[in-house]
């Protein structure tokens, strides 16, 4: 499912492709626009200083979702990436509606601007917490690999204060 490459690799990789969610009797997808990407050595990352409670899911299997939450507010999921263990994973930070819009604008409570971030793009999939862990091949969220193509630009990460110079940050240009 998830290619072994390194983790900035298949971030660029993932573009294009489609998160599904069947959760609460709803089905959503969006088709992934923006991502970022986090190494076991980079500052940045929730791995950088090991394997804890919060984070464990991070070093599980390629083909995890690890789920976290950002200032106690949003839920953000990632797609783990390297060998189990290493602490690799590819945040999901935007991307485009094509199943279930009017579920994800309820789920929003608005009409606009449904997956534009990543707490937005958990919201409006219905991921939080209890997803964490989860298998993206057979659980209630799950990758379906796409392509990219060469519409893929490269630039520093958002809302981060170590290690801005790496251009980890990916965006679909549509």
């Amino acid at each position: 499912m998830i290619p072994s490459l390194p983790v900035d690799e298949v971030a660029r990789l993932i573009l294009g492709s489609r998160v599904r969610s069947e959760i609460g009797g709803h089905v959503t997808e969006v088709m992934l626009t923006e991502v970022e990407a986090y190494g076991s050595d980079d500052p940045a990352s929730h791995a950088f200083h090991g394997a804890r409670n919060a984070n464990r899911s991070m070093f599980a299997p390629a083909g995890t979702l690890y789920v976290y939450r950002s200032y106690g507010i949003h839920w953000c999921a990632n797609v783990v990436t390297g060998p189990e263990g290493t602490g690799e994973a590819v945040l999901l930070r935007g991307g485009v509606p094509t199943v279930g819009e009017a579920t994800m604008r309820e789920r929003r409570g608005r009409n606009d601007h449904l997956c534009d971030g990543p707490g937005k793009l958990c919201q409006a999939l219905g991921i939080s917490g209890e997803h964490d862990g989860s298998d993206l091949g057979s659980g209630p969220v799950r990758l379906i690999l796409g392509s990219p193509g060469d519409r893929v630009i490269a630039t520093p990460r958002v809302g981060i204060t170590k290690a801005t110079e790496k251009l980890w940050r990916f965006v679909l240009v549509q």
